[in-house]
């Protein structure tokens, strides 16, 4: 036995483990423990594991304050928290002033496809109230100012309004060509987006605001999105996004 090693006994009659210790003078002497004392280092072992596994969230755990959380959210955030970075990019604006910012759609559904923004943080149409009226008619006054200087305005038609149910955070309003004429509409769910009842008129919005103080959204909206494609300028029924592109340059010859 080398100094430090334990030598266990087993004795159906009286178990106990010997020790033997290093004397400095040379001299080794073992000492006796009792069961009890040799029963609780064992349980010890056997808890130590679950004790370590216990102290592992510790290791991990770190403190974050409120601002630290808000700007991780914001930088690694959902991807429906995209437009809160776009409208801070210089290379996305296209216009702005102390109320309202306007950037190009990232996706644009259209040849042309801006979207107005509030400097000011609210989440959706559900967020709004009359006391924002101001605001909206604000907006609306930059949608039409976008429109204006285009230079296909007097060729093109423009709608200016908001999805009932958008995908993306921070209110925004669509200023958008009908021509419909971009490789980023792909599917239903655009087309109908843009050419149904789930794309509310501006001027609508302002005026629930101004009579209700709120924005309602009609149940079953989002059904909306499932209707077949239908062209927006004669009500044909198309049976595919490509045939009814196809469909579209007859109304808009390049």
């Amino acid at each position: 036995m080398k100094p430090g090693q334990q030598l266990h006994i087993v004795n159906q009659l009286y178990p106990y483990t010997v020790q033997f210790k290093e004397d400095p003078s040379g001299n080794h002497s073992g000492t006796k423990r009792p069961r009890e004392a040799v029963s609780a280092e064992r349980e010890s072992h056997r808890e130590a594991p679950s004790m370590k596994a216990a102290k592992q969230p510790e290791k991990v755990s770190v403190s974050v304050s409120h601002a630290e959380a808000t700007k991780n959210s914001e930088s690694f955030g959902h991807w429906s928290q995209g437009l809160k970075t776009s409208m801070q990019d210089p290379k996305m604006q296209v216009y702005k002033d102390d109320k309202v910012v306007v950037i190009k759609d990232k996706y644009p559904k259209a040849r042309y496809h801006w979207l107005v923004l509030p400097w000011q943080a609210i989440p959706s149409l559900k967020a709004l109230r009359d006391e924002h009226c101001d605001l909206l008619r604000h907006m609306q006054k930059v949608a039409d100012q976008m429109i204006e200087q285009c230079p296909h305005a007097t060729t093109l038609r423009f709608r200016t309004g908001y999805h009932a149910i958008p995908s993306m955070s921070h209110v925004h309003l669509h200023v958008i060509s009908q021509d419909f004429n971009s490789p980023c509409l792909k599917n239903k769910k655009h087309w109908n987006s843009f050419t149904t009842d789930y794309f509310i008129e501006s001027q609508d919005v302002i005026q629930m605001l101004e009579t209700n103080g709120k924005v309602a959204i009609k149940e079953g909206t989002s059904e909306l999105l499932k209707l077949p494609l239908r062209c927006h300028m004669c009500c044909k029924e198309l049976p595919t996004v490509p045939a009814l592109k196809e469909h579209l340059k007859s109304h808009f010859p390049s």
